[in-house]
């Protein structure tokens, strides 16, 4: 199967330091505008998810949460979790590190697409 969500070993890294710091961890990308279309980072439960929301997979073991009408948009293509030097504003736990996490994506190909993952049940 091939996975939704992938990570990039610098933003494993960060993701790491902040296990350290915060325990178990989430992620959410709401497709707000501006630092709200960001993929956010919180402590494991802090953000509440509902049922506007699908977990498309996991990364460093943090489900990743992404509000539907997003999915809509990204569900033909795999999302890269990266990190980048600079300050977001948003509440996203990275931010007082002068980082903030970013969405690489490419478009899955026709061979790829029977092999996805679900949209998963991730249980937080």
């Amino acid at each position: 199967m091939i996975p939704r969500v992938v990570i990039t070993p610098a933003a494993a890294d960060v993701v790491a330091q902040l296990k350290q710091r915060f325990g178990p961890l989430m992620f959410h990308q709401s497709g707000g505008c501006c630092d709200g279309s960001q993929p956010m980072c919180f402590e494991k439960g802090d953000f509440k998810t509902g049922g506007s929301d699908v977990c498309i997979g996991e990364v460093e073991d943090c489900s990743f949460y992404m509000a539907k009408d997003q999915f809509a948009y990204w569900q033909y293509c795999q999302l890269t979790l990266d990190i980048t030097k600079g300050r977001g504003s948003s509440f996203s736990l990275e931010i007082p590190m002068g980082l903030r996490f970013i969405i690489h994506s490419r478009i899955f190909n026709e061979e790829e697409l029977p092999q996805l993952t679900e949209v998963i049940d991730c249980g937080d």
